[in-house]
C-alpha cells in the first residue's frame, strides 16, 4: 500500500489554498451550465453509487468541477496529477476538502513523487478510471494486474493517451475496455481546436510578453490541435508554416494558405516553434544548429518529449532563467534559443497557464462525465469488451443539446420524410 501523502498534509497553509482554490471553482463552475446540469441529474440518480474511481488528470478548477460531479453520482474518488507542472495546489487542496474526494496532486513533484501519487490513486481499488495520457492505465497494468478483473472500464481524455492504447489493444495488453473520449466531435472540434489553439497562444504570450504580428510560428503537425494553434496564430497576423509528415495534412494545410515545408527547412526562418503531434523528436539536435537567435520552442502536444532537450543540453554552452517560465540555452556562437514550460504542456506548465477556455472544458468533461455513466449502466457485463471503444453517438448528441440549450441557440430536426430518404437507397435522381 502506499504511503503517499494526500495534497492536505503536503501545505503549510492549507486552509487559505482552500479558500483560493474554492474561490476559482465558483468562477469556473458559473460558466460551465453542461456540468451543472450533468452534476443535478448525477445527484437525483446517483448512477455511480459505490463505485471507486481513480483519476489522472490536470488538476485545476475546470478539472474539479467534473471530480465533483463524479463524487455527487455517489462515487468515491482519488485523483493525482497527469503532468508534474500543472496541477494547481490551490485547487486540489480544496478538492481534498470535499466528502468522498482524495486528492494527491502537487505541482512541481519529481518523477518519483509524480507515480507515487499514481499509485496511491490505485490504492483504492478502483472500479473506473478517468485518464489523460493513459499513465494510470499502464501503471495498473503494469504493477497492479490483480485489480484489472475489479474495474469496469476507463475514459481517455487526450489524443496521446488514446494513441498508446491502440498500441496497447493491437498488442494485446489491454485488460479492459476504455472509451476515446479525445475522439468524439464535442472533443476534437471544440477542445483540441479552439482550446488547444487559444490557450497556448495565451499561455505563450503572457508567459513572454512578446507579440504574435509578424512572427513566422512554425507549428509542429496538422492535426486538430495543430489546426487550432495555426488557425488562432494567423488570426493574430502570424506567418504560419506548418510542418508534417502526413501527405493529406500536408495538403490540407497548403491548401488553407500555411506554407508547408519539412522541419529542417523551417528551422532556418521560424521565430517561434510550437509543436502539437503527441509524438516524440519533432525537432531535434539538427534543427537547433540552424535556429535563429532568440527562438521560442514550446510543446502543445502531451509529454516532454516532442522537443529533444538533452540534445539542446548537450549543444548549450549556458543555460538560464530568462524569464518566469523560460529557460535560455546559449550555444557557442551566442545564439540563444528559449525553452518555455521545460518543453511540457505549455497551456497548462507555464507560470501564468490556465489550460483551455471554462467553456471548452465544460463541454469535453460533459462527455466524460456521461461516458463513465455509460459503462456503470449497460445491462449486460460483456456489452464492452476489452479494448478502445467510441463513446456511443447519442451521448455526445446529449452533451451538444445541453450547451444549445444553455446559450439559447434552437436548431432544426430531421422530418420524417428527410429521414427516410437519407435512410433508403431506392431514392433516384
Amino acid at each position: 500500500m502506499s504511503t503517499y501523502p494526500r495534497i492536505s498534509a503536503q501545505l503549510d497553509d492549507v486552509e487559505s489554498a482552500r479558500e483560493e482554490g474554492r474561490r476559482k471553482m465558483e468562477w469556473a463552475r458559473q460558466h460551465m451550465p453542461i456540468m451543472e446540469a450533468v452534476r443535478e441529474d448525477f445527484e437525483a440518480n446517483q448512477p455511480l453509487a459505490g463505485e471507486r474511481i481513480a483519476m489522472a488528470m490536470h488538476v485545476e478548477a475546470k478539472t474539479a468541477i467534473l471530480v465533483e460531479a463524479l463524487a455527487a453520482g455517489g462515487a468515491e474518488v482519488a485523483v493525482t496529477g497527469c503532468n508534474p507542472l500543472s496541477t494547481h495546489d490551490d485547487v486540489s487542496a480544496a478538492l481534498d476538502d470535499v466528502d468522498n474526494i482524495t486528492s494527491y496532486a502537487k505541482r512541481g513533484v519529481d518523477d518519483e513523487g509524480y507515480y507515487a501519487a499514481i499509485e496511491a490513486t490505485i490504492d483504492l481499488e478502483p472500479t473506473i478510471t478517468v485518464d489523460d495520457g493513459m499513465d494510470l492505465v499502464a501503471a495498473i497494468h503494469e504493477d497492479y494486474p490483480e485489480l484489472i478483473d475489479g474495474i469496469v472500464g476507463g475514459c481517455e481524455e487526450t489524443t496521446t493517451g488514446v494513441h498508446r492504447l491502440r498500441a496497447m489493444a493491437d498488442d494485446g495488453a489491454l485488460e479492459y475496455p476504455v472509451f476515446a473520449v479525445n475522439d468524439t466531435p464535442m472533443k476534437r472540434l471544440f477542445d483540441n481546436v479552439h482550446g488547444t489553439g487559444e490557450s497556448s497562444l495565451a499561455s505563450l504570450a503572457m508567459t513572454t510578453n512578446l507579440s504574435w504580428a509578424g512572427k513566422n510560428v512554425v507549428v509542429g503537425g496538422y492535426g486538430y490541435c495543430g489546426k487550432g494553434v495555426a488557425k488562432k496564430a494567423s488570426g493574430q497576423n502570424a506567418n504560419v508554416i506548418v510542418t508534417e509528415v502526413e501527405p493529406r495534412r500536408a495538403l490540407e494545410a497548403h491548401m488553407e494558405g500555411y506554407d508547408v515545408m519539412p522541419m529542417a527547412e523551417a528551422a532556418e526562418v521560424g521565430d517561434v516553434f510550437i509543436t502539437t503531434t503527441g509524438n516524440r523528436d519533432i525537432i531535434v539536435e539538427e534543427h537547433f544548429e540552424h535556429m535563429q537567435d532568440g527562438v521560442l520552442l514550446a510543446n502543445a502536444g502531451h509529454f516532454d518529449v516532442e522537443i529533444d532537450l538533452d540534445a539542446l543540453d548537450d549543444l548549450a554552452v549556458d543555460r538560464y532563467e530568462a524569464r518566469d517560465g523560460v529557460e535560455a540555452y546559449e550555444m557557442a556562437d551566442g545564439r540563444r534559443l528559449n525553452v518555455v514550460a521545460e518543453g511540457r504542456l505549455v497551456n497548462l506548465a507555464a507560470p501564468v497557464s490556465l489550460g483551455h477556455p471554462v467553456e471548452v472544458m465544460d463541454q469535453s468533461f460533459g462527455v466524460q462525465a456521461v461516458a463513465v455513466r455509460e459503462l456503470l449502466e449497460r445491462e449486460h457485463a460483456d456489452d464492452y469488451e476489452p479494448g478502445v471503444h467510441d463513446v456511443p453517438d447519442e451521448l455526445d448528441r446529449e452533451i451538444a443539446e445541453i450547451k444549445l440549450a444553455a446559450e439559447d441557440v434552437d436548431f432544426d430536426s430531421l422530418t420524417d420524410t428527410q429521414r427516410d430518404y437519407m435512410g433508403s437507397w431506392d431514392h433516384g435522381t
